[in-house]
């Protein structure tokens, strides 16, 4: 029993991120154009972590058959997968 007794004090010091909303604050039309289904993603207690002045917070329904082309096509870089959706960090150009 004793062993285990570190790691539950390191287990008891992590912090856990906030839970992913239910509803992300999409924003927009479409990221690249119009009817794109991917869009920009507002600030919530949530989405702030990701958020930076030099790239757009981004949100693509995750059964989108082409995410792997918008990421080449964007720069975009996965932040994280919420219920439905992935989040991409897109730098601005």
């Amino acid at each position: 029993m004793l062993r285990l007794l570190p790691l539950v004090v390191i287990a008891a010091c992590t912090t856990a991120a906030a839970p992913p909303p239910a509803d992300l604050p999409l924003f927009g039309d479409g990221y690249r154009a119009d009817g794109d289904p991917c869009r920009r993603v507002g600030e919530n207690a949530y989405t702030n972590q990701f958020l930076d002045d030099a790239a757009d917070l981004v949100a693509c329904p995750a059964d989108m058959e082409n995410l792997g082309v918008f990421a080449l096509d964007t720069g975009a870089a996965e932040v994280d997968r919420v219920p439905g959706y992935v989040l991409y960090s897109v730098p601005v150009r």
